[in-house]
């Protein structure tokens, strides 16, 4: 679908390809926010309605010529061709994050971009919005054709789970502009920059060359990596519920991430220390206070049970979510970041490559299953901890548990002791009576074999009744297993076990 293709487009391009005048950053930058107010004021002419399938493969191209055309606005820039992917399925995707279109242009094109340094790998450049809410990050040719492929899945998701800690991609647009193309992708922006970072990691789960360079170290607010982290810190310690909020989300987002073939993907880690001094904010730190997008702070991509829409971060956390560190109380602030990976060709490549000269199973390049499982292992046993609670509360919880277990044993046999002691008694005083009436009157065997058939019976339910008691204090056995009791121990006995 192409709009306005012809506006000019013979001469300025021909003209452009005489110049061929590479643009500066400021003329970029600059392209990049007129292009996206164009494109965001078009859509506005468009009827709302439901996202099709076909949806998320248009894209829409025009010309936008300095003088101005019929559909365009002039400007001061060179000439230059503005691309817009999917246009009305990330219009939805803004809408289910509460972002309306003045809101969004006002954030973008209201204030010049900030340029942000690339302590990764990749050769992206970053922009920053001046209210903190915004990132434009440039990607290469193949990771924007695979975004455009990703959206179904991705709307999908979105739609089961829009509190995730998965990048949140608002736009997808591409320049050409003075023979240069740039791609650039909108996002939410995981680490607030009113807040002072003190630690930043890049975390992958891997240790193949996961250490910040000395170049990386040297900067003010440098990017530290997995090993780095090992030698920092020993952990970050959340409440329970915190903890467990926060690895389901990671659960999910990482099993979302498998069945999309992803991998390579990192987790950004940001860390501020409560206890230190405060950074003092600015005008620009004040301008976050009327937050326009839902879900985006670390806190609400994780509670999954919060049932109110509204943002509920405030000036002077963030969003972060709560933490401790030995004796240090900290907020933090994390987003799954570097998606845009397939596992294709090229990566199997790099993996075999690197395997050959280092364990195969470190490099951080591997199939994304795996992939999956090493960074939720590294991230729910090494990164992120539960604060347990006391064990001695919990111990005497057991050792009281366990005595009114035993108390109400013992309550319950103690009324089958006194009978057994009455039945004693009582065969005694038989005996006693049996042996008087034999040697008195009657000198023959029948008398006795009568004793000895009653002596029989009362030794049977002797028998039972020792059976029964084994069984019941069994029961009490909570931790230490009782030794069978034999026949020969006495009552006395009976009550030390019980």
């Amino acid at each position: 679908m192409s709009t306005a293709n012809s506006v000019g487009g013979g001469t300025k391009a021909s003209k452009v390809s005489k110049d061929h005048k590479k643009p500066t950053a400021a003329t970029l930058k600059g392209a990049i926010q007129l292009g996206i107010s164009y494109a965001v004021g078009n859509l506005s002419s468009k009827p709302d309605r439901d996202v099709l399938m076909q949806d998320f493969s248009v894209v829409e191209s025009v010309f936008l010529p300095s003088e101005g055309s019929n559909l365009t606005p002039a400007h001061h820039f060179p000439d230059f061709r503005l691309k817009t992917y999917a246009p009305l399925a990330f219009r939805y995707f803004r809408e289910l994050f509460g972002i309306k279109p003045d809101d969004y242009l006002y954030s973008i094109c209201n204030e010049p971009l900030i340029e942000l340094s690339n302590p990764g790998a990749s050769s992206s450049w970053f922009y920053l919005t001046s209210d903190d809410e915004f990132i434009i990050k440039t990607v290469q040719h193949k990771e924007a054709e695979f975004l455009q492929k990703l959206l179904p899945g991705y709307y999908m998701n979105l739609n089961q789970n829009p509190r995730t800690l998965l990048p949140k991609f608002y736009g997808l647009y591409c320049i050409q502009c003075g023979g240069v193309t740039i791609r650039v992708v909108v996002m939410n922006n995981v680490l607030p920059r009113a807040m002072k970072m003190h630690y930043k990691y890049d975390l992958k789960g891997s240790s193949y060359k996961r250490r910040a360079s000395r170049k990386e170290r040297a900067k003010g607010s440098p990017t530290f990596k997995d090993l780095d982290f090992q030698e920092m810190h020993e952990g970050l310690y959340f409440d329970m519920d915190t903890y467990n909020a926060l690895m389901k989300t990671l659960q999910r987002d990482c099993r979302v991430l498998e069945s999309f073939k992803i991998m390579d993907y990192s987790l950004l880690l940001g860390i501020h220390v409560l206890d230190r001094k405060p950074l003092s904010r600015g005008s620009r730190c004040d301008s976050r206070r009327g937050q326009k997008v839902l879900y985006s702070t670390a806190l609400e991509s994780i509670q999954g049970t919060v049932k109110d829409p509204e943002p509920v971060a405030d000036d002077d956390t963030f969003g972060g979510i709560p933490a401790k560190h030995k004796d240090e109380s900290l907020l933090i602030f994390l987003g799954i970041i570097d998606i845009l990976q397939s596992y294709r060709f090229i990566k199997k490549v790099e993996h075999s490559w690197k395997a050959l000269v280092h364990d195969g199973d470190t490099v951080s390049v591997h199939r994304p299953s795996f992939y999956a499982d090493r960074f939720l292992k590294f991230m729910g046993s090494t990164v992120f901890k539960k604060i347990h609670p006391l064990r001695g509360a919990s111990s005497k919880r057991k050792r009281g548990s366990l005595h009114a277990a035993k108390s109400a044993s013992q309550e319950f046999l103690s009324p089958q002791k006194e009978e057994k002691k009455e039945e004693k008694k009582a065969q005694s005083m038989d005996n006693l009576d049996g042996n008087f009436y034999s040697s008195s009157k009657q000198p023959d065997l029948l008398p006795k074999s009568a004793v000895s058939f009653e002596c029989a019976r009362n030794d049977e339910e002797d028998l039972e009744n020792s059976e029964d008691r084994r069984a019941s204090s069994s029961t009490i056995a909570l931790d230490d297993p009782l030794p069978p009791l034999s026949r020969s121990q006495s009552d006395s006995e009976l009550d030390v076990y019980l």
